[in-house]
């Protein structure tokens, strides 16, 4: 492949995933400007709940990702069948976990919530809301397989038009059922939770008609035995891996929590602008898995290995970009919230702890969610990512608040000192080339 028609594949398929990436980071943006105008624990208790659903994303996401890595290996290979066998058992995988989560958020919100703050009045708004948003769960299964299933076809457009119906009907619900617009009542943070729900539906439904048309038919199943080996020990470890990165990142919500309400309320305003920067290049990561992973199927792994030293080079120079607009342009961006003066100056100085350390979250996402997941070794990933997050982030935080005593940008900087780590143990992993694997046929 050319220099000139590899950089229009990347582009193909990072940029519809990145503006995807960036619709969903609105929807956050547009959710916290709305609940901003609440009150500062109506945002934390928002926040808090996202930290929940996060896990089940993450876990979902796990699973997406072995998707990813067969259907685009399988593909490689021009084996249909085993493709079509692929996305229906990490659909059924998915709906499962769906189905656990769900019950856990209907059943126990408010009891969940109390793990991250101990604040009873934040902890029971955040239950409200979470009961309500665990319904998304099911939909977001579906989204993520039927979404990478087309991206793997080279249609990574499609679940971008679905993105976008999903969120006019969220803005336009966020506006009625929160305010009370157009005759309905004025529910708050229960509003947000249904326009979330339902437009979670939405996206489902039509990106479900979307795979409908475009999915390739064939006239017969698969018939050799499924390789449940091969399955396991790509999905076990970057189940493990993702879960105990989740599990960390709600330590840190946990150690934000302890900090203060104002403090929780000051990192759930970054969300939105770090949503926007890793979306803006998530789909760099994207295309790394997909790319990389046909080539690995075709057996070609010289090339692999080139154009994923390419993509790092793409990452380095648009996270650095992102990393400036960051810094200048916070100041203004705290403006647009209806929170006290000290939670803007919070906001302010964590985000500029965030842009220091972007380069390397974007790094670490391209070579870890991407390339070194592509050969299907992920047990690589699932190392780094434990060691990353357990030996060094959790116990820095937790040596920055609660012993050092220091201020939340602060401790925020330091346990993300762990993406350094994690980032040259990645490259070295990644020059040794052992991650280079095709899958068994």
């Amino acid at each position: 492949m050319k220099k000139q028609s590899f950089f229009r594949s990347v582009c193909a398929l990072a940029i519809p995933v990145a503006l995807q990436s960036l619709l969903q980071a609105s929807f956050g943006v547009v959710d916290q400007v709305m609940i901003g105008q609440l009150g500062g624990v109506e945002v934390a208790a928002v926040g808090l709940a996202g930290k929940f659903t996060g896990i089940f994303h993450v876990v979902v996401s796990a699973v997406g990702a072995v998707a990813g890595i067969m259907i685009s290996q399988y593909m490689g290979q021009k084996n249909v069948a085993e493709t079509r066998r692929s996305i229906a058992l990490n659909l059924r995988v998915c709906f499962i976990l769906a189905a656990l989560f769900m019950l856990a958020g209907v059943a126990a919100p408010e009891r969940i919530m109390s793990l991250y703050i101990n604040d009873g009045t934040t902890a029971a708004v955040a239950g409200r809301y979470l009961s309500i948003v665990s319904g998304t769960f099911f939909p977001a299964a579906g989204i993520t397989i039927l979404s990478t299933s087309l991206r793997c076809r080279e249609k990574a457009s499609l679940p971008l038009y679905a993105g976008i119906a999903s969120a006019a009907v969220n803005t336009g619900l966020n506006w009625i059922l929160i305010f009370g617009k157009l005759g309905a009542p004025a529910l708050g943070v229960t509003g947000a939770a249904l326009a979330t729900l339902l437009s979670q539906f939405v996206y489902f439904m039509v990106i479900l008609g979307m795979y409908g048309k475009y999915h390739q038919r064939v006239e017969n199943a698969a018939t050799r035995p499924f390789d449940w080996k091969q399955y396991l020990s790509m999905l076990l470890p970057l189940l493990v891996s993702e879960c105990m990165w989740v599990l960390g990142e709600n330590v840190y919500a946990g150690i934000y929590g302890h900090l203060g309400t104002d403090a929780t309320a000051a990192m759930t305003l970054t969300n939105p602008v770090q949503s926007l920067a890793i979306g803006a290049l998530c789909g760099l990561s994207q295309a790394a898995a997909i790319l990389i992973g046909k080539r690995l199927g075709e057996g070609d792994k010289e090339m692999a290995y080139r154009e994923a030293k390419k993509l790092l080079l793409y990452g380095l120079a648009g996270s650095l970009l992102l990393s400036v607009m960051i810094f200048f342009v916070s100041p203004w961006y705290v403006r647009i919230f209806n929170v006290e003066a000290g939670i803007r100056e919070l906001t302010i100085q964590i985000l500029a702890a965030y842009a220091a350390v972007m380069p390397f979250k974007v790094l670490n996402m391209i070579i870890g969610s991407g390339i070194l997941r592509s050969g299907g070794k992920t047990t690589y990933v699932m190392v780094i990512d434990v060691m990353g997050t357990w030996l060094f982030g959790v116990p820095l935080g937790i040596l920055s608040a609660f012993v050092c005593h220091w201020p939340i940008p602060m401790v925020y900087l330091t346990l993300s000192l762990e993406e350094c780590i994690r980032f040259a143990v990645s490259l070295v992993v990644f020059k040794r080339r052992r991650w280079m694997n095709r899958l068994k046929v």
